[in-house]
């Protein structure tokens, strides 16, 4: 073991503590008011991006902003395989970014992209480009590869499952949870879209899924083509109104797994992307948490879910 995979080690599991938890998100989602719950907030863990003062859009992204500055510290002091773990681990921050550029031009006040550092793939080529066609080319000369599209939507989807099948390849802890993740973001196309994917998509899901899967027409279709890897995510779906249910059991799984994982490996790639996962469930959880504090304490049952 590398003295670099050692630190790594040590610093992610100091990492970990930077989570607010699924205990400490329940009781956020049960502040009397979106102010209180983000004060709190802002004086904990999530305190680097956070302030007292956010709407619900500002500080929900203020979370993930959060999220990408631990694993950008994290980064600083991994070994050259474990930024190139992280890096693909980022890619779908990256894709957030490229969904918000393409639709900047509508938006009069447009968030400021999330900062990725060196966990970039091609952000900052792709920041400069002012129309879809020139991001496309951008895409198609980088890891991304060409959408096949310039319909937005299409983008959307494309790099969502490019990123999938990056994680796929660059961190093999993580395949199960990408391949989850893309049958997730091809299922929703097949529920809800009135048109089927383009062939792009279909390829790009194809390579991560398999032709089967890549190649169905409905929910059904798809849910019995997917590969081993991947058949847990909609293993209890069998109607769209079902999938919000199938995404927050992907997360769950997720934490779970990445928990066993850093433990089993405490100094190795286990620890990096098991932290990495749990910091990423646990944004993902406060989000929600922040979604339900507007509603005065209320907090809805399927919370549970959630947390």
């Amino acid at each position: 073991m590398s003295a670099g995979w050692v630190a790594v080690g040590v610093r992610s599991t100091a990492m970990r503590r930077r989570r607010l938890g699924p205990e400490a998100a329940r009781a956020l989602a049960a502040r009397p008011s979106l102010a209180a719950a983000v004060s709190e907030l802002a004086s904990g863990p999530y305190a680097h991006d956070v302030r007292p003062d956010q709407t619900l859009a500002e500080a929900q992204r203020a979370v993930v902003a959060t999220f990408v500055w631990n694993v950008r510290v994290l980064a600083g002091w991994a070994p050259r395989d474990g930024v190139v773990m992280l890096r693909a681990l980022a890619a779908p921050v990256e894709a957030l970014n490229i969904d918000e550029h393409l639709r900047r031009r509508a938006d009069p006040a447009p968030p400021a992209p999330y900062q990725l550092g060196a966990l970039a793939t091609a952000w900052p080529r792709l920041a400069a480009t002012t129309d879809v066609q020139g991001l496309r080319r951008v895409l198609a000369q980088s890891h991304w590869d060409d959408p096949g599209s310039d319909d937005l939507h299409e983008v959307s989807v494309a790099t969502r499952l490019s990123a999938a099948g990056r994680i796929v390849v660059d961190v093999p802890n993580a395949r199960a949870w990408a391949s989850a993740a893309a049958a997730l973001v091809l299922a929703r196309e097949l529920a809800y879209r009135a048109a089927p994917p383009g062939a792009r998509v279909r390829f790009l899901a194809s390579r991560v899924l398999g032709p089967a899967a890549g190649n169905a027409l409905s929910l059904q279709e798809l849910a019995g083509a997917l590969p081993r890897a991947a058949r847990w995510a909609l293993a209890d779906v069998s109607a769209p109104e079902q999938l919000w249910r199938a995404e927050a059991g992907w997360w769950g799984r997720v934490d779970r797994e990445a928990a066993a994982m850093a433990d089993r490996d405490a100094a190795g790639a286990g620890a990096l992307v098991g932290t990495v996962a749990r910091l990423a469930v646990d944004a993902w959880r406060v989000r929600a948490a922040l979604e339900l504090a507007p509603r005065g304490g209320h907090v809805a049952e399927d919370f549970g879910a959630v947390a």
